[in-house]
Formats: structure tokens, sequence, C-alpha cells
């Protein structure tokens, strides 16, 4: 059983270490875009939209109906098609909270008189005492919370991404990446979600708002992220040790 556990250890630090040799002594490597969710949906563009037979017209007319003619719909609307997604984010958010709150009681409770019994425990009291005053009872408590939150982000970004499918409602499904490597860094931008065709804009552009279940990632990995990233044996222990 130690050996088991010393081998699964051995192992899980060889998969971390793989994604660092990728860029030792050299820059990250791109991801290939061949067999990516874009290049499937180009190749494989899906059913037609229209089963009724249309009516064939000149290719060379300014005045068909097509989609790639001079006054067509220029903007995505089937799989493989192309758009653009407009991030433009600056967003704030302040909150703050201010709590004060008091509570005083108090309670007394005396015994002058009950048959006689107050009168006859006096006397075998010690000087001084008395059930005049037989309970008394003071209480107080105070409490005050004071909390604020504030949160500024801004970005501003613009990514072509591909109709990976139209959903049966004619709601189209969209993924788009995009890597840029500057000497030994890679950043990339994923941007995937779900859109109506009447949002698209005549320039074939959408903003991130009008985006259904948007997933916009912005990151990168290199040397700078592997200095900035804490590494797995630390990271296991912030986990693992309660103090």
């Amino acid at each position: 059983m130690p050996k088991l556990s010393g081998s699964l250890i051995i192992c899980a630090l060889a998969v971390s270490a793989c994604a660092r040799l990728d860029h030792l002594g050299k820059p990250p490597s791109l991801t290939p875009n061949t067999e990516s969710p874009e290049h499937v949906a180009m190749l494989w563009p899906g059913l037609p939209l229209h089963t009724q037979p249309q009516r064939t017209v000149d290719q060379s007319s300014l005045w068909s109906g097509g989609q790639h003619s001079l006054l067509g719909d220029q903007r995505a609307i089937k799989k493989g098609d192309i758009l653009t997604v407009v991030i433009e984010l600056d967003e704030k958010a302040e909150i703050s909270n201010d709590t004060d709150r008091s509570r005083t009681g108090s309670e007394s409770l005396a015994v002058p008189s009950l048959f006689g019994l107050p009168q006859r425990a006096a006397e075998q009291l010690p000087g001084g005492a008395t059930l005049d005053d037989a309970v008394s009872i003071d209480s107080a408590s105070s409490s005050r919370g004071k909390g604020s939150v504030k949160r500024k982000e801004k970005l501003t970004l613009r990514v072509a991404a591909t109709v990976i499918d139209v959903l049966p409602n004619g709601v189209l499904s969209i993924s788009g990446t995009q890597e840029l490597r500057v000497n030994f860094e890679l950043r990339e931008l994923l941007v995937s979600g779900y859109v109506r065709p009447q949002d698209i804009s005549r320039q074939n552009e959408i903003t991130y708002d009008k985006i259904a279940s948007a997933r916009v990632s912005y990151g990168g990995r290199g040397q700078i992220t592997d200095v900035q990233q804490p590494r797995v044996g630390q990271q296991v222990l912030d986990a693992l040790l309660p103090f």
C-alpha cells in the first residue's frame, strides 16, 4: 500500500510538471486549430435551413437573395459562419452596510410578605440580609457591524467566433478562441455562449451582454504565469493545513 501511494504521488507530480515542460527554454506552444469545434463546424455545416426548393437565379446577378450577394444579409446565420464578439466590460459595484443595535433589560422580584415566611426567614439570615428584594436581574447587550465591498472591472476585447451549432429554436451556439504569443508568454481568450440571430448587428457583430450563458476566459501561460502561480505542493498544503 505505501508503494502504491508513492507511485500515485509521483504520477501526480509528473502530470503537473508536463504543463511547465512545454515551455521549458522555449516559448509556449500554440494550441492547434485542427479538430477544434470551430474547425469541425466549418467542415460539417449541418442540415440545410430551407427544405423547400429554391428558385434558380443567375449567380452573376446583383439582385439575388443569397447571403453572398451584394444586397444579401451578411450576418452569421448557419453553422460554420463567423461573427465578431465585442467585449467592452466596464463595471463598478460599491456596497456599504452599517448596523447598530442596542438593548437594555431589567427585572426585579420582591417577596415582602408571604404567609409570614419572609419574616421567619429573615431571623435565620445573616445581619443585613432580607427577602424584600429576593431576585434582581439586569441585562444589557450591544452589537455593531460595518462592512463594505468595492469592485471595479474593465476589459475591452474583440474576438471572432464561429457558429458551431444551430438549435431547433433558431438560437446560435457560438465558440471562439484567440491566442497571442509575445516572447515567452502566451495570452489566450475563450468565448462561448448562445445568441439570437436578430441580436447580431448589420456589421455582423454582437456585444457580450446579448450572449446567453456567456463564458469569457482571458488568461495565459508561460514563464511569467509560472512565477505568479503557487507550486502544486504549496496549494496542497494550503488546502490541508487547518492553520
